[in-house]
């Protein structure tokens, strides 16, 4: 299907059977889902219709404009942005049909087990061991600032099968049940005073065969999936202009002349101009996505996604002067989601700094932008023919 006019049929049919303002809410969203306008480029079957990502926008708008819920992508964000893709591309037709329709009615909470204290940055380091038992692996290991995990139904999981490889060989990748009594899960208080993330320890944690997603030892090739695809959902999100960190800066600014100086003018000036740069390119790189899957362009944006962040939140915290020190609950919550917008200045400030660590580390990000997208020479890397077992830890 590539016509947008047979898009609004099916839409209007949709609206027409079930009712926004009569429908239950999970209703009309598996309703969606079986019609094929959940994600209209993923099959037909699969909550979609093999028709062209561009044309998204058609039954969004359509939607949006009758009164219908959404799957509040915020709270599910994981599950659409990392799991999901990584799924269609490698899981089997059961592993496709048993999760996609749960995940993205919201039913089903995902989360990631991938950093670990050892390994954060060289992900491929990773020391959780998968060991086949049967039908099963056994896993047991730790995992480290997993977002969601305290909701989470799922995880998407790597975990080394063959430690007599080199590192980035010899991962496998799992899809782990969250409710196993081996999973358990503990917070991690951050610098916010809340515990979005958590760590998550797994002790003979059994993981059917039949929830591994692609071949045995080929879980980095998967990984990289999940990666490029959570960059993108990060650092490419559609927003309006002056959505995000600026929209909050900008306002105070209109709103309190007496605040006003000439430097921080002229700086609000400069980050507002790129943050709107920033937004326009995430724009082109949805635009991109429709012909493919995402690349290392992903990346990028997600560098500048966190420094920008990093940089509106101190100067807004400047701009408030004494009011930009105070900060409002230090109370210790488990929240279902991170709201930049929604909160106060000393909130953005200390939220922000993680904006360069989470979905990859700004320094290894520099790395795959300058070798993948600028065509640098690469870093010496003398352990990528020693097998993991050897190397010094």
């Amino acid at each position: 299907m590539t016509d947008a006019r047979e898009l609004r049929e099916l839409t209007g049919a949709l609206l027409a059977e079930h009712p926004p303002a009569t429908t239950e809410r999970a209703d009309f969203l598996k309703a969606r889902f079986d019609a094929g306008l959940a994600w209209v480029h993923y099959p037909a079957g699969l909550g979609g219709l093999d028709a062209p990502r561009s044309l998204q926008a058609v039954v969004d708008t359509e939607l949006a404009a009758a009164g219908a819920p959404d799957n509040d992508p915020r709270r599910i964000g994981i599950g659409l942005g990392m799991a999901a893709p990584t799924i269609l591309r490698f899981g089997t037709q059961e592993q496709k049909e048993r999760f996609l329709r749960p995940l993205w009615v919201g039913e089903e909470v995902w989360c990631q087990l991938f950093s670990e204290p050892g390994a954060g940055s060289d992900l491929a380091a990773l020391g959780t061991r998968a060991v086949r038992d049967g039908d099963d692996w056994i896993v047991n290991g730790q995992k480290v600032w997993t977002s969601s995990a305290h909701l989470a139904r799922w995880a998407i999981l790597i975990a080394r099968t063959d430690p007599g490889l080199p590192k980035h060989r010899g991962i496998s990748y799992f899809i782990c049940d969250m409710t196993d009594p081996g999973v358990e899960v503990r917070p991690l208080r951050q610098i916010t005073g809340e515990a979005e993330f958590n760590e998550v320890f797994l002790t003979d944690v059994r993981v059917p065969d039949t929830h591994r997603l692609g071949e045995t030892g080929e879980g980095w090739k998967v990984a990289q999936t999940t990666l490029m695809n959570e960059r993108v959902s990060i650092g490419g999100s559609r927003v309006p202009r002056e959505g995000g960190m600026i929209g909050p800066i900008a306002a105070t600014w209109r709103e309190r002349p007496e605040l006003r100086t000439h430097d921080l003018h002229q700086r609000l000036l400069t980050l507002w101009v790129e943050a709107e740069v920033a937004r326009l390119t995430g724009e082109r790189l949805r635009q991109q996505m429709v012909a493919g899957q995402p690349g290392p362009e992903g990346s990028g944006m997600k560098l500048a996604f966190a420094r920008l962040n990093q940089e509106i939140s101190g100067l807004e915290v400047e701009l408030l002067g004494e009011e930009g020190l105070l900060y409002s609950d230090w109370t210790m919550r488990r929240p279902e989601l991170v709201d930049f917008t929604g909160r106060d200045a000393g909130y953005r400030y200390l939220r922000s700094k993680g904006n360069s660590i989470e979905g990859g580390t700004s320094e290894v990000l520099l790395n795959i932008v300058a070798e993948r997208v600028l065509g640098l020479p690469a870093e010496p890397r003398n352990d990528k023919d020693v097998a993991w077992k050897d190397l010094v830890r």
